[in-house]
């Protein structure tokens, strides 16, 4: 203790001495101090400081405050602001709708166009549909010896009711055409002859269906349809389809069944080419039965469907039965995004074919015709369709098919029976030829959206036919091709335009001998039917939100083709009309 003492008092005389000779600038000499103990620290002796010292030198420059001014100059100005005012946007009123239209027009050949239409709502889930269809014309084909008119009437009802987990409804159906089998070669027969021929032929047809859908539940839908069609001349003829499927969750995959019954029957009264008072009526009778097992697969740019359709085929009429069994796989790929997807499938079917179905392809077939169904044994096809532009779309699709029992319409030969009752006899009606036919198409269609007012597609079938019978295929074009537009000019003005073109087709002509009181069949010639193009083109003018006028053109380019063999179309037609829509 008395030792730190010591150098405590050493220490602060030392450091007195030192502040006197810096003020002093005195030489005082010099003076020993003996250190009897050398310094420990401890923790304690040390110190914080508490204040950062001032700094007092002279080489620190201080910095030169800075001031600011403004130098104005006057402008002088006109300019007087006005008070804003908020902008308005203008909604356009939303379109009017209404539930009724009726339209009505005329041209010539005597041709009359007649449409009604009305969708009633009952309440918030229910509506009750009508609508009715005229289309006649009076004929004057020129060059057409016997009367060619022609009518076909609609008349369809429907009722609708929605629910939350289903929704089912109810329709019928009733038609009526007529025409004519005019197509006779020019000059063939007399004045007195053609005064004798009975020539006109009535369809009649009526249907009945109901349908229903459920949501979220296994059973998906089902749906039954009854179909009655005749005709003038005692050909009748019944068709049943019932259609139903299930579908059954698993995992990210869905496994689907559908069920189908299809039933054909019907009879012709007239026995082919000898008709005589007790000949035996044609008749016929188809059921199928089938079932359709398959399993959906997606993914993120993969959809799968694996499945196989078996049916069970029978002609009740001969008693005959046969097992079917049919693939039923298709995909589609998402290559790039949406510009290119790829899709495919391998599918076949037992196609039911009836009277009715023949008649809407070619009206002017004979009332004989044997009726069996196709056996499609496979359509294999590939292709690739996708958004080349946001507004340019395009599809192409390859395929090769083979079937069995494809039906073909060959003119029928002429007969010497010239009875009022054998209008058809005369190389002037059609028969169903079966073939088996493998068939090669290509198919590419371009759609452009130009602009929200103009669209405009493009489309072309190529088709090679190869037959088991070495035939050609009768009356089946090797080309096919349309183009169609339609254009909304303005808020008034709208039009379309259809142009098509349709390739040659084969087929057999055949002639009565001459120069004999009894003319007998002549032998079979085979025609080639030349190609046709056609054009055909609408123009509208809306005059307010309920009326507007139109007119339409069918065949401009004039042209005097064949349709079916002997069968000459009208040429230019004409028809103006008017729309009005009203609530009803």
């Amino acid at each position: 203790m008395y030792n730190k003492h010591i150098v405590t008092l050493i220490f602060l005389a030392l450091g007195l001495h030192i502040g006197v000779a810096q003020d002093d600038e005195k030489d005082l000499g010099t003076e020993t101090v003996t250190v009897t103990k050398a310094y420990t620290p401890t923790v304690s002796d040390a110190f914080k400081i508490k204040s950062v010292p001032n700094l007092n030198d002279s080489i620190v420059l201080q910095k030169k405050p800075i001031t600011y001014s403004i130098f104005s100059v006057p402008v002088a100005s006109t300019f007087t602001p006005s008070k804003g005012t908020a902008s308005k946007v203008e909604k356009l009123p939303p379109p009017q709708l209404f539930n009724s239209y009726a339209s009505f027009g005329a041209g010539n050949y005597g041709n009359v166009l007649g449409e009604f239409y009305t969708s009633r709502t009952i309440n918030r889930d229910e509506n009750f549909d009508v609508g009715f269809n005229h289309l006649s014309s009076r004929g004057g084909i020129k060059g057409v010896e016997l009367n060619n008119t022609f009518y076909d009437t609609n008349l369809d009802a429907s009722y609708a009711k929605r629910d939350r987990d289903l929704d089912w409804g109810a329709a019928i159906g009733l038609q009526h055409q007529l025409y004519n089998w005019y197509g006779i070669p020019e000059g063939e027969f007399s004045d007195i002859e053609l005064n004798g021929i009975d020539e006109r032929q009535n369809y009649f047809m009526g249907e009945a269906s109901t349908h229903i859908n459920v949501e979220d539940a296994f059973f998906k839908r089902a749906d039954i349809k009854y179909r009655r069609f005749f005709d003038a001349l005692s050909s009748g003829e019944n068709r049943a389809i019932f259609n139903t499927g299930f579908e059954f969750p698993m995992n990210e995959e869905a496994f689907a069944v559908k069920v189908k019954v299809d039933y054909v029957g019907g009879t012709f009264a007239n026995d082919g080419y000898n008709p005589t008072i007790n000949s035996a009526p044609i008749n016929y009778s188809n059921l199928q039965a089938g079932i359709n097992p398959s399993l959906k697969m997606l993914r993120d740019d993969l959809s799968l469907n694996l499945g196989v359709n078996l049916v069970y085929g029978m002609d009740l009429e001969n008693s005959e039965s046969n097992f079917y069994i049919y693939p039923a796989v298709t995909a589609s790929y998402r290559l790039l995004d949406e510009s290119v997807i790829a899709y495919g499938g391998v599918t076949g079917e037992l196609k039911q074919n009836s009277y009715y179905d023949f008649v809407e392809a070619n009206p002017f077939v004979s009332p004989t015709l044997t009726i069996a169904p196709t056996d499609s044994q496979y359509n294999a096809y590939v292709g690739f369709k996708g958004q080349l532009l946001p507004n340019l779309s395009y599809n192409l699709k390859g395929s090769y098919a083979a079937e069995n029992r494809k039906p073909l319409f060959r003119l029928n030969p002429q007969e010497n029976s010239r009875s009022n009752d054998n209008g058809y006899f005369l190389g002037n009606s059609f028969q169903v030829f079966y073939d088996d036919i493998k068939t090669l198409g290509i198919f590419g269609e371009l759609n452009v959206d130009v602009n929200r007012n103009f669209t405009l597609g493009v489309n072309a079938e190529v088709y090679d036919y190869n037959t088991e019978t070495g035939n050609p295929a009768w009356n089946l074009p090797n080309l096919k091709a349309s183009l169609f537009m339609d254009y909304q000019i303005g808020e008034k003005w709208f039009m379309g335009a259809n142009l098509f073109y349709v390739g040659e087709r084969d087929d057999f002509s055949s002639e009565l001998t001459s120069g004999s009181a009894n003319p007998q069949p002549g032998i079979d010639t085979p025609i080639t039917l030349e190609g046709y193009f056609d054009a055909n083109a609408h123009v509208g003018y809306r005059f307010n939100d309920q009326l507007s006028f139109f007119i339409k053109g069918a065949n401009l380019s004039n042209n005097e083709y064949q349709r079916w063999t002997n069968f000459q179309v009208q040429g230019i037609q004409v028809l103006g009309g008017a729309t009005y829509k009203f609530d009803f």
